[in-house]
């Protein structure tokens, strides 16, 4: 992985520390696992809401429930490594489980960034950011950059 990789639990430390230092610490999460622009917009918005971004990446068997067996298209070390490369993402961290519910509870980030396909009473993990004191904020564009609709024009241009 990279250098911005940093496993959960040892993650969980170091945003208690930053958190105490007054550092605002945002949370953001996604598959990603074929990056555009739509991912960089939503990243940079993220960033914007606080002093510290950190992104969880779902883990390959994750995406594989998610979104089906022929996803990921790239596997999690090649996504974090890429993701790790913007400078708007400070740490990079993976999950296995399909919500970020659990991460959550561990790193108790400030803020919450979901895109704009969701409002911030739509986002699953709602209830569970105020109960630990923090929000859910939406940022990035709001065009639709899916990367389900991305494969799915690939796929029909090259059959």
């Amino acid at each position: 992985m990279s250098g911005k990789f940093v496993e959960r639990k040892k993650l969980a430390g170091l945003v208690a520390r930053l958190k105490k230092a007054g550092k605002t610490v945002v949370f953001a999460n996604g598959c990603f696992d074929l990056l555009h622009v739509g991912h960089l917009r939503y990243l940079k918005g993220a960033r914007a809401l606080g002093d510290v971004l950190v992104l969880a990446l779902n883990s390959d068997a994750s995406v594989r429930r998610l979104k089906g067996p022929a996803r990921p298209l790239m596997p999690l070390k090649e996504r974090a490594e890429l993701v790790s490369a913007l400078e708007c993402v400070d740490f990079v961290t993976s999950f296995p489980e399909s919500g970020a519910g659990t991460t959550l509870r561990m790193l108790r980030p400030d803020i919450q960034a979901k895109g704009t396909d969701y409002t911030a009473d739509s986002v699953p993990e709602a209830a569970l950011m105020r109960s630990l004191g923090g929000r859910v904020g939406i940022v990035g564009d709001p065009k639709d950059h899916s990367t389900t609709d991305l494969v799915a024009k690939i796929r029909k241009a090259y059959p």
